[in-house]
């Protein structure tokens, strides 16, 4: 019998927490160790810190490199003390500019600092910078009389959050990811022809991922110019088969390497762009949690149909649809705009959408882009819970109060019920978050795949040979494409594009251009890509549902978007949809979803979804500590193992 107060049993649960936690082993953090390998050209041997993220830093708009490399390190500075002084020495945006008020704390940058007046027309390089409204019009033509409005500047994201600490969970310090792949490596190359072939596929019906016969959708008739896609499905499977990354025995891995690696049976219709984990290549590309709905109060009203598409919050309700973003049409095709992108040009908000029909389901990867562009975060697990909830799908066996109500005299509801489960799945979400920007900031600092494709564009572009030498470390990665026939068709996917929406404004619209296509004319956030922030919570929330819910147990349907995606149609599949694939699946669409933007490699999302996967049994671990039932869950984990708590 416990003869502990309240008060003692309270203290004594989250002292036993804290030993939990305590006992956990911190790892050592380590990076590929490419930050101050590579060297600016001729007599200058500075860092030039081209394999990391410099984005919002100033950049010289003539070669796309840092202006200033101690500008770097004044950014690893802030990074690394969390001091707000640091952070606001550091220079911001494509000019140098007096500062309004002296700061001098810890400067190591040479720079003058921006001031807090946005950049004026001629600071930016790009006409779409100088006068973000032609972004809005069709085919970039500006409105009569219409006034100029220039560009202003995107600050960094929540630098020194991974210096955060936490009250419940691992500590953003307690986990980990392996070091990124190297610009000279095999696997940075294939991840590169991934990238670029997504962003060449994105106006694709994912239904011809598993059948190029299917999907003849209307978006060629709503593509308004002739870059229409001219890459199909099998066609980049043959690309990626030339890659060395994908033959067995290719290369000298570590084991961190090999435990990643795919091979060209990944490479099928079926499996290709997808994720790699339990049930992710079954079925559909899409998961079933993005598309359907769930059952409505009383299970009576108009939401009783999984094919309507719509999810019932209590008594309200959304839909599965996204806002039809332009077909065809891509950013930062031309070297202005992506120099002008590098130098934290604010183009956010400026994409275009079709306006009949304004929302569809989610029918191409650019839909799919569309979705993790502008996403709650944890909303797309937030809605698989409630699915699976409306759904009444069996709980993990192990969990308390599944008996008949005249047996058990109690059912699940603050606790082993739906409040509960779907309180868990959000609260993981900030914890993940934390976890990862310790990994982007203060560890990794991976440049971007739009900053990757801008080097590659340089080094195709220069003829200085001191210039030529310091972008010598994207010659293996540059080599391998262009010998693969990949870089002569993001050439002309790109002419392509800066024929159709008038962009001769900028000079190198009319040469070529080998720069990434992008599904968003600001690129990628302002954070570093490795780890990935959708990957992290997505491994974190997941894990979260498969914890609580019966993972074997098998979908009463598969859908898929019918040709225009103005409906959902069912299909047939081979083997049954269940609870753990179409969990992983969303996991991996939300992840992979963000490759297919362009803001994002492979690895980002694969590393990512298994370090948010440790904080959510970390979680659960303390939190089985407050309870008083005996009871079990049990998880099967990404790697295609399980565990129980």
């Amino acid at each position: 019998m416990n003869n502990q107060t309240r008060r003692q049993q309270a203290r004594t649960t989250r002292d036993n927490a804290t030993d939990l936690a305590v006992s956990r082993h911190h790892p050592r953090h380590l990076n590929n160790g490419e930050e101050c390998r590579y060297r600016q050209g001729g007599d200058n041997k500075e860092c030039s810190y081209i394999a990391n993220f410099t984005k919002g830093l100033p950049h010289d708009p003539k070669t796309g490199l840092l202006l200033n490399p101690p500008d770097y390190r004044q950014f690893v500075l802030g990074i690394q003390s969390g001091d707000t002084y640091d952070f606001i020495a550091t220079p911001l945006g494509p000019v140098a500019k007096p500062v309004t008020k002296p700061v001098t704390k810890g400067c190591l940058s040479k720079s003058k600092i921006t001031c807090d007046t946005p950049p004026a027309s001629e600071c930016w390089e790009s006409h779409a910078a100088q006068d973000t409204n032609v972004l809005k019009n069709p085919h970039g033509k500006k409105k009569p009389k219409e006034k100029a409005k220039p560009a202003g500047v995107r600050a960094w994201e929540s630098q020194a959050a991974g210096l955060l600490l936490d009250l419940e969970g691992p500590d953003a310090q307690a986990v980990t990811m392996p070091p990124a792949p190297t610009l000279k490596s095999d696997e940075l190359t294939a991840e590169m022809a991934e990238v670029y072939l997504m962003a060449l596929l994105r106006d694709t019906h994912f239904s011809q991922f598993r059948d190029p016969g299917l999907g003849k959708q209307l978006n060629a008739d709503l593509c308004d110019c002739d870059c229409k896609p001219k890459v199909k499905v099998n066609k980049a499977i043959d690309i990626l088969k030339k890659l060395d990354w994908f033959k067995s025995n290719c290369c000298d891995l570590k084991d961190y390497e090999q435990a990643r690696q795919r091979s060209i049976d990944d490479l099928t219709l079926q499996t290709v762009f997808r994720g790699v984990s339990p049930g992710d290549n079954v079925g559909p590309y899409l998961s079933q949690f993005l598309l359907v709905g769930n059952t409505g109060i009383n299970g009576c009203d108009a939401l009783n149909e999984a094919s309507d598409g719509k999810i019932a919050y209590g008594a309200l309700q959304t839909g599965q649809q996204v806002r039809f973003a332009k077909p065809c049409l891509d950013y930062m095709t031309t070297y202005e705009a992506w120099v002008d992108v590098q130098n934290g040009a604010d183009m956010g908000g400026l994409e275009q959408y079709i306006n009949n029909p304004t929302h569809r389901f989610i029918t191409t990867p650019r839909d799919l882009a569309t979705y993790v562009h502008y996403d709650a975060l944890y909303e797309a697990y937030l809605n698989a819970c409630l699915i699976l909830l409306g759904m009444k799908a069996p709980l993990d066996p192990g969990i308390p109060f599944l008996a008949p109500d005249v047996r058990d005299k109690q059912q699940g509801f603050a606790s082993f019920g739906g409040p509960h489960i779907l309180t868990l799945v959000t609260e993981v979400a900030t914890r993940a978050l934390k976890a990862v920007r310790h990994q982007k900031f203060n560890i990794h600092r991976r440049l971007r795949p739009e900053a990757l494709a801008g080097l590659i564009d340089r080094y195709n572009s220069v003829t200085d040979s001191d210039a030529k030498a310091e972008l010598e470390p994207v010659k293996c990665i540059n080599d391998t494409l262009q010998a693969a026939g990949l870089l002569d068709l993001v050439v002309k996917h790109n002419a392509c594009q800066n024929e159709a929406y008038d962009r001769a404004h900028d000079a190198s619209a009319t040469s070529d251009r080998y720069l990434l296509p992008m599904a968003f004319p600001e690129g990628s956030p302002m954070h570093p890509s490795y780890g990935a922030g959708h990957a992290t919570v997505a491994g974190a929330c997941i894990t979260m549902l498969k914890a609580f819910f019966d993972t074997g147990w098998e979908l009463p349907f598969a859908f898929e978007p019918n040709a225009d995606g103005s409906a959902l149609v069912a299909v047939n599949v081979d083997n049954p949809l269940t609870v753990e694939g179409e969990l992983n699946k969303i996991a991996a669409n939300i992840s992979v979803g963000r490759d297919w933007a362009g803001v994002h490699y492979f690895t980002d999302y694969l590393e990512s979804l298994r370090m948010g996967e440790q904080i959510a049994i970390g979680i659960l671990e303390e939190q089985k500590l407050c309870y008083n039932e005996n009871f079990t869950m049990t998880i099967p984990l990404f790697d295609g193992t399980t565990i129980r708590i």
